[in-house]
């Protein structure tokens, strides 16, 4: 993975690239662990800097704004404009890129989808809440809460929900409607 000393123009065409070979909305928190955790893209600031110029440029969005963690999703503008100028993306990115979201697309989907927080309790325990969002409509479809006796099971649980949630929503919507 190379380390990429970009101009401020063709960082934004990199945020607008990951953002549409990605093909979901994107939260902010996957914005940025995408583009600098994970790989070295992008820095840190000027991507949190980058998020805000191209929403007020208007070629990228918040579908649904007042939503606890909102999505970020490419406009018809943004959309038009890496068409006109993605050639100024280095090649050599441009496949680390496309190669990124062809491998994790689903991984950071389900991370966005299957959403999971504990929350310690005054007698000690934790609630923990288990939401799965429907990530066009920025909503839970699903949400259960759990009281847990210790943290080790909170945090147990948050991290099998990613494998397990849509096998328990299956169960329970089955449960509700078998006759």
């Amino acid at each position: 993975m190379a380390d990429y000393n970009l101009d401020s123009t063709t960082n934004k065409l990199v945020l607008l690239f990951v953002m549409e070979k990605m093909e979901i909305p994107l939260t902010e928190n996957s914005i940025m662990d995408i583009c600098t955790s994970r790989n070295n893209w992008l820095k840190y600031i000027d991507c949190k800097e980058i998020i805000l110029q191209l929403v007020e440029s208007k070629l990228i969005y918040i579908p649904q704004p007042h939503q606890e963690e909102p999505l970020f999703a490419l406009t018809y503008e943004g959309q038009n404009c890496l068409s006109l100028f993605f050639q100024n993306i280095p090649i050599t990115l441009r496949d680390e890129i496309s190669e990124f979201a062809k491998l994790n697309i689903q991984h950071i989907k389900r991370n966005q989808e299957y959403v999971s927080t504990y929350t310690k309790m005054a007698d000690g325990s934790y609630l923990t809440t288990f939401t799965i969002r429907d990530p066009h409509l920025q909503q839970a479809l699903f949400e259960i809460k759990i009281k847990m006796e210790s943290r080790s099971q909170a945090i147990n649980a948050c991290k099998r929900w990613i494998d397990k949630a849509p096998d328990i929503y299956e169960s329970v919507f089955i449960g509700l409607i078998a006759d």
